[in-house]
């Protein structure tokens, strides 16, 4: 009989998840995994390819400009800081292959920097079948509110504000001037769902209801046609549109809103990566500002302008400094990375609470006492203006969320709801 290989059990392995990834119940995950004399490795699976690769590039791109310059100075307590990354191209069933190759053939020491909701949600009962072995996904690029609450909250840690929040924050300012009629522009999975169901929650509390609502379907390109979304949000007459989405098909209902007459205010969540939409809407118009004065979107890290904050500060130096670039394996389009973007700035706060929990096992780090560094984050100052703390029932690091409009073609912070949308 042949020797059953590791890399056969990892091909059965793929298989099953990709089935169900809720029957792994017979694998197991080396204890020492991830961790050498002089490596720490981190796993991370994102979009480097498809209409949201600049998502995944983005955030990318933040993290590896710190964790770069802690390799480049002391590391961590001895450790250089090593990102074993795949392209998932912003599809469940490729991120729960890639996280098999993690666990199993990498055997990476954490997981960390997902991207997107339908992602993280295939990988969470991964996770919870793996919870002998103390794998946890730090800080998903997703707000979502799964990995937040049971029965896979324990599995997760967040720094991010939640989508419940962006789109609860939202709806708080739109019903504050009188814009009461709200619909909603989602992808349709669980990430559209999620923040679906965050307006509908949002809108309940004033004794409201979504009042329309239109759906498009994952992957879908800035080049395709919006009309029959916007037909049917039209036909309701909203006084604000609430979008749930990625970049290019936000902005291809951006352009398509505008175009056919539908001029009210225009909000999208933080996911949707605000610097890659602006540049899709606004390349070749004449007048590309009748595409975003009405537009508004919210952010869970401040502007990347507002250096009156030291960690931003910060992230500007070493973005410079370092200018980090994707790995050249996993792009397949050309992109071109923004100088600052909303996503890298995230990745950098992202990778510099890693680096604090990582430091906090001293010399001898086990995956076992990873929770304990967590909670041991108790006002944590990230340079944010609002302290980091994890605890048994908050594993969630920060709260804040920051709105932003479009002037002279760049984001910046929105000081007047009434002033910009009345």
């Amino acid at each position: 009989m042949r020797k059953i290989t590791r890399r056969d059990a990892l091909r059965a392995s793929i298989g099953a998840c990709l089935i169900a990834p809720w029957s792994l119940s017979h694998l197991t995950v080396g204890k020492a995994a991830g961790l050498t004399d002089t490596k720490i490795v981190l796993g991370m699976s994102a979009a480097f390819s498809g209409p949201s690769r600049g998502l995944g590039i983005e955030l990318y791109r933040g993290a590896t400009a710190y964790f770069t310059h802690v390799n480049r100075t002391s590391g961590v307590n001895g450790r250089q800081i090593v990102l074993k990354t795949y392209d998932d191209g912003y599809q469940p069933n490729q991120s729960v292959e890639n996280t098999v190759k993690l666990m199993l053939q990498d055997q990476v020491f954490a997981l960390f920097g997902y991207v997107g909701t339908p992602t993280v949600t295939r990988v969470l009962p991964m996770l919870k079948k793996f919870q002998d072995e103390k794998m946890f996904l730090f800080f998903p690029f997703t707000g979502a509110q799964p990995q937040r609450q049971p029965p896979y909250g324990d599995f997760a840690f967040n720094l991010r504000a939640s989508y419940r929040q962006e789109t609860g924050g939202l709806v708080d300012n739109f019903v504050s001037i009188g814009r009461r009629r709200i619909a909603v522009f989602y992808q349709a999975d669980a990430y559209g769902r999620s923040g679906w169901a965050g307006v509908r929650r949002a809108l309940g509390q004033y004794g409201e209801r979504i009042v329309g609502e239109a759906t498009y379907r994952r992957g879908t390109k800035f080049t395709e046609s919006m009309q029959r979304q916007v037909d049917i949000l039209k036909a309701v007459k909203p006084e604000a549109i609430i979008c749930i989405g990625a970049y290019a098909a936000c902005a291809a209902f951006l352009r398509d809103a505008v175009n056919l007459g539908l001029r009210v205010p225009i909000a999208n969540l933080s996911f949707v990566g605000s610097e890659n939409l602006l540049k899709l809407i606004i390349e070749g118009q004449d007048d590309s500002r009748r595409y975003t004065d009405l537009l508004v979107n919210s952010q869970v890290v401040p502007s990347y302008e507002d250096v009156s904050n030291p960690g931003v500060r910060e992230y500007r130096d070493l973005i410079q400094r370092y200018n980090p670039q994707p790995p050249r394996e996993l792009i397949k389009e050309a992109y071109t990375p923004f100088s600052h973007s909303f996503a890298s700035l995230e990745g950098f706060f992202n990778a510099k609470l890693m680096v604090e929990i990582l430091q906090r096992l001293d010399n001898k780090p086990e995956r076992g006492k990873l929770k304990s560094a967590v909670l041991s984050i108790k006002d944590f100052d990230l340079g944010v203006g609002e302290p980091v703390s994890f605890s048994l029932n908050r594993r969630q690091g920060l709260n804040r969320v920051y709105y932003t409009v479009v002037d002279e073609g760049r984001f910046v912070t929105l000081a007047d709801w009434k002033g910009r949308f009345s």
